[in-house]
């Protein structure tokens, strides 16, 4: 029965030293920094045969980051005159669902979408807008250009 508790004692000391905190590196533990947003966005506005936009929203974080939507709809795009006054909006007589839906953005992954807006435009100069509808992250990406004589012409052609 002596022998029991020294030998019991023994391996419970054997566990709490194997269990115990371990000692830090002298190297301090190094993560990918992040420089800029968390979350950036770019819109790509091509000018031809109507207008063709590009909208990709990327996650620069090191972990995956879950964006939350209210509905179907995750996005949308968007033409405004010099003025301001909105002549064209992708959404516009389209349904979407009731759903809330969550996607997962990997650390560095992107998300795409595009669209073509196919009506030709006066010249002058316009700015299109595209806006992630996320409720935890929302972001509006904007981008002036200009309409051309010569672009007008083509595009009515």
């Amino acid at each position: 029965m002596n022998r029991i508790i020294p030998s019991t004692l023994l391996c419970l000391a054997g566990v709490a030293y194997a269990c115990g905190p371990r000692a830090r590196s002298a190297e301090p533990e190094r993560r990918n920094a992040v420089s800029g947003p968390p979350v950036s966005a770019a819109l790509d506005v091509l000018v031809r045969d109507g207008i063709e936009l590009a909208f990709r929203v990327t996650n620069n974080e090191v972990r995956k980051l879950e964006l939350q939507f209210p509905s179907g709809q995750t996005h949308d795009f968007a033409v405004v005159d010099s003025l301001g006054r909105e002549i064209w909006r992708w959404s516009e007589g389209r349904l979407f669902t009731q759903a809330l839906q969550t996607r997962v953005l990997e650390s560095n992954a992107s998300l795409s979408w595009s669209a073509r807006w196919r009506e030709s435009l006066a010249p002058g100069r316009y700015a299109a807008i595209a806006t992630l509808l996320s409720e935890n992250r929302p972001i509006e990406q904007r981008v002036e250009f200009v309409v051309g004589a010569a672009q007008a012409a083509d595009s009515r052609e």
